[in-house]
């Protein structure tokens, strides 16, 4: 049964939070800015070159950098404060889109140099986002943040709806330096909210990994997690299939439809309007569909509108079917995302939509690329037609890329008391050796087994490395798990990082257990070489940095 549209779950529930509001104006305004650049640079390159892939490397330009740097920006976004990261993000792309205007007021703008600062602005706003949306999740209750996501693609595509055909008509009377100008201006009201959020966070007892392990530990987690490898590689196919409509919008304006930049800022403008349309009715197709049957109609019709797009000579058409694909797109788009957004814990948040990023905008890069190229050989309407017959059949990727079923966030479980150490550690003392024995009844065997392969996924996915159970063979009983973790404070990360529904998992294993005595669980230094004091004269370096045991946490310890 659907909820009332003035629940907690409705789509304006969010902006009742003032934080959200004020950042979600904020950014719309940001959105606009930036998709008036996005007209100027496009119209100005059709300007500079002829050949239809200098057109679309435009878009790839903006869209590259956030898939080249996704993964070091999510990572950043979950290490540092997510308000400062933003801060900084928002102050490279100003200062990409100030020169780019400076240059174009001196008449300096090359065809390489447009390229280049585009590529500048898109970095700015490939640090942005993994920092941006990650945030949400402290700006909104649990309750009313599948809707806060859906608004957050709202604002940008409202932007897309008027932000085209306002650049059109900027472009059109003031050339594209006064579109650049535009974009630049615009960033100031985001900076400004974003400074004056007073963002509380809670500082971490164990002291911020390094980037490039940081990184290490995104990347184990999604492989590790069959649910978010699949919306990813999903979003990726979406993405490289449906890219062909954004990349070869101006040439649909320009050769199909044999129009101006106003033309081209309209059919801009119909997409984005449908991405509205799409985004507001989130939460109904959510409570009508499965995840799956939801991506199939969003593919299907968004192929039939691609095809539509290509056989067209008139505006009027056009623009209905652009509506048409700009609502399935952001349909698809705000289902992927809420997907990721509500499978991935806090402590890798950053790092999972990062990936998303990287999945869609990196499909649509080079995807652009390729129906550049397409279009250089066969035209436009060629390219159009081969990218729809693509997306029909794009949903046959569902027989072996079932989209998984979505619920509530999962939550982060209470702190674990840290373990009982005798020996005096450094948090770099390593590798850390885990041994867990079950005594399990012969006759469950086979069903405690197979709890311990979604263990096993747990274990990886949250730091450890080196898994393996095995099974006694002089007591067929007796079960040992093993994993290793890098270091001592890689253990302690490990170890809290379990999610509500993961310590749930590692209690189903532990319910096999059998006998009077307790699961068994032993921690051991590997190669404890500085551990031992070799002279009693010889000072215990170590002594001093012995990490305290939290004792005001729950949960059994492992």
């Amino acid at each position: 049964m659907t909820e009332p549209r003035d629940r907690s779950d409705s789509i304006t529930a969010p902006l009742r939070h003032s934080i959200f509001r004020r950042i979600w104006l904020a950014s719309l305004l940001s959105n606009l800015g930036l998709l008036i650049q996005g007209v100027g640079a496009a119209w100005a390159m059709t300007q500079m070159a002829a050949s239809a892939d200098k057109v679309a490397l435009v878009q790839t330009a903006l869209m590259l950098p956030i898939m080249l740097i996704s993964m070091p920006a999510g990572a950043i976004a979950d290490m540092y404060d997510r308000r400062i990261v933003t801060l900084v993000s928002l102050s490279i792309a100003l200062t990409g889109a100030t020169i780019l205007t400076v240059l174009a007021w001196l008449n300096l703008v090359t065809p390489n140099i447009l390229l280049a600062l585009c590529f500048v602005v898109g970095s700015g706003n490939a640090l942005f986002g993994p920092a941006w949306q990650s945030s949400v999740s402290e700006q909104v209750p649990p309750e009313a943040l599948a809707s806060a996501v859906a608004l957050n693609g709202i604002s940008y595509n409202i932007a897309r709806s008027f932000g085209p055909a306002v650049g059109g008509i900027v472009v059109a009377s003031a050339g594209a330096v006064a579109a650049f100008a535009a974009n630049a201006v615009l960033y100031l009201p985001l900076l400004v909210v974003l400074f004056l959020w007073n963002r509380v966070s809670e500082p971490s007892r164990l002291p911020r990994e390094r980037l490039n392990r940081a990184m290490v530990s995104g990347v184990r987690y999604i492989t590790n997690s069959p649910p978010i490898k699949i919306v990813l590689l999903r979003t990726l196919v979406m993405g490289l299939i449906g890219g062909a409509v954004m990349a070869l919008m101006p040439l649909v304006a320009r050769d199909l439809l044999h129009g101006g930049a106003q033309t081209y800022g309209i059919m801009l403008g119909a997409f984005g309007m449908g991405a509205v349309i799409g985004a507001l009715n989130i939460s109904e197709i959510r409570s009508r569909l499965s995840g799956e049957a939801a991506i199939r109609v969003c593919a299907l019709t968004m192929g039939a509108a691609i095809a539509a797009v290509a056989v067209s000579k008139q505006p009027v058409i056009t623009a209905a079917a652009l509506v048409l694909a700009g609502a399935v797109w952001m349909a698809a788009i705000a289902l992927f995302n809420i997907g990721v957004q509500l499978s991935a814990p806090r402590w890798v948040a950053g790092r999972s939509l990062a990936a998303f990023q990287a999945s869609i905008s990196g499909g649509i890069a080079i995807g652009a690329w390729g129906w550049g190229r397409i279009t250089d050989v066969g035209g436009v309407e060629m390219a159009l037609l081969i990218s729809a017959g693509l997306m029909l059949i794009s949903p046959l990727l569902g027989i072996w890329l079932t989209m998984p079923r979505v619920g509530a966030r999962n939550e982060d479980a209470d702190v674990l008391a840290d373990p009982e150490v005798k020996l005096s550690l450094t948090g770099r003392s390593g590798p850390l050796v885990v041994e867990i024995e079950y005594r399990v009844a012969q006759e469950n065997a086979r069903a405690f087994h197979n709890v311990m392969q979604d263990v096993q996924l747990s274990r990886q996915r949250n730091g450890a490395y080196g898994w393996s159970i095995a099974r006694d063979i002089a007591d067929p009983e007796l079960w040992t798990e093993r994993y290793h973790c890098p270091t001592w404070f890689d253990y302690l990360r490990q170890r809290n990082r379990s999610t509500q529904s993961e310590r749930a998992l590692h209690q189903q294993a532990i319910d096999f257990h059998i006998g009077s005595e307790p699961v068994r669980i032993r921690r051991m230094l590997e190669r404890p070489f500085g551990s031992v004091r070799w002279k009693d004269e010889t000072p215990d370096r170590a002594a001093k940095e012995v990490i305290p045991v939290v004792a005001t946490a729950a949960g059994s310890s492992t």
